[in-house]
């Protein structure tokens, strides 16, 4: 079915678009621009803004639902849920099992991929261990770590059934070298992260084939003065991009802008690293793969104190932008969208709104709250203030 989106301020990575058109059809961006034919059921949406779908790139789930589990369908429901923080699309965060390979989870994920028809898409998986070093380890339980080893890494892919998109390695581990060689030939992004690595070791392993920083700050050692780490070999290498937590808390809003400056706009990927409690108010408990954990202080924190992630989402996140480090709204959309879809090797059909790229679209008022959600041409989320406006065969939103 067709609809017109009319008298929507289009924003993304390129720029604006005030008192302009977005026709979909079938799932896809048809035309867009202020004076293409309108089609369909036509929706006047009186200047309010139309930005690219969010792009989670690192989250460990939200709204009461973990991406870590056995369970395809809490996948699914995730997958139902995020529409109404924005999310169009996503990553699959798996993490580490105790004493073995998280092999029943990347089974569960690659499930849940196949399967999915409603809400944000699944994009692939991110593993996110087990090959990270004990002493940046962070919230990942010591049980959960193991040394790069080809059997296991083949392992890995095997389970993943070719969904794998993103793994997050040490790469000062022993044999870690060969396992960034095995990922990066089977496609796969290879990110340093929970990582000591010297400035020397990071600069060895981004010629060696890493491409990608997972949240740059956090569980690295700091840049400094006569000793750049791991920060300094990223911020070098002009073809690398980096996560920001941009709760906040994980990154102080100066040092924040600082990667910004570094990286530059083409090259930093907001994230939420978000848990399972993410957009639960009510709720202040929790499990990370099975660890207890809660909300203090602004943050998911396991029993000790130690940061297991944010409560960010990716509404509130571009709020932050804006607000908090003064991005303008291109530039913002740019770090929520158009990078996380590069990386995630969907930027052909996802992050910006143009003609014949998938309708992920977001709708905000100008207090920057998401008021309705399109995945690939659906209506997955509308608020109750707008959802007379919109035909009911557009719409599965089930919010």
């Amino acid at each position: 079915m067709a609809l017109t989106l009319e008298d929507v301020h289009i924003i993304d990575a390129r720029g604006e678009q005030p008192a302009s058109r977005i026709v979909l059809d079938n799932g896809h961006i048809f035309a867009v621009g202020p004076d293409v034919t309108p089609a369909g059921h036509r929706v006047a949406l009186d200047g309010m803004l139309a930005l690219p779908g969010f792009i989670e790139l690192h989250t460990h789930g939200g709204g009461g639902f973990a991406l870590h589990t056995t369970d395809p369908n809490e996948i699914l429901a995730y997958a139902r849920w995020v529409a109404s923080t924005g999310t169009t699309a996503f990553l699959i965060t798996v993490v580490g099992v105790p004493q073995a390979l998280p092999i029943v989870q990347l089974h569960a994920a690659a499930s849940a991929i196949a399967q999915t028809s409603q809400g944000a898409e699944p994009l692939g998986i991110h593993l996110e261990g087990p090959y990270l070093n004990p002493t940046r380890r962070g919230a990942h339980h010591p049980s959960w770590l193991r040394l790069p080893d080809p059997d296991d890494v083949r392992a890995l892919l095997a389970a993943a059934q070719g969904q794998l998109r993103l793994v997050t390695l040490a790469p000062e581990l022993p044999g870690a070298a060969a396992a960034i060689t095995q990922f990066r030939d089977a496609g796969v992004t290879v990110s340093i992260g929970h990582t000591d690595a010297s400035y020397e070791q990071a600069r060895d392993a981004i010629a060696h084939g890493i491409s990608h920083a997972t949240h740059c700050f956090n569980a690295m050692p700091p840049l400094l003065h006569r000793a750049p780490g791991p920060l300094g070999a990223i911020i070098e290498a002009k073809h690398v991009t980096g996560e920001l937590i941009v709760d906040g808390v994980h990154v102080h809003p100066a040092a924040a802008r600082a990667l910004l400056y570094a990286l530059g706009a083409e090259r930093t990927v907001a994230i939420t690293d978000a848990q399972p409690i993410a957009g639960v108010a009510e709720l202040r408990g929790f499990t990370f793969a099975g660890q207890p954990a809660e909300v203090r202080d602004g943050a998911a924190r396991l029993a000790d104190g130690t940061i297991a992630g944010s409560i960010l989402t990716m509404d509130q996140a571009l709020r932050n932008l804006v607000q908090t480090l003064e991005l303008d709204l291109p530039t913002a959309s740019r770090l929520l969208s158009l990078n996380p879809a590069r990386v995630a090797g969907a930027a052909e059909r996802k992050g910006i709104i143009a003609a014949g790229y998938d309708a992920d679209i977001v709708l905000l008022d100008k207090g920057l709250c998401v008021q309705a959600t399109f995945c690939r041409g659906r209506l997955a989320y509308v608020s109750e203030e707008w959802r007379e406006r919109f035909p009911a065969e557009a719409a599965y939103a089930t919010h």
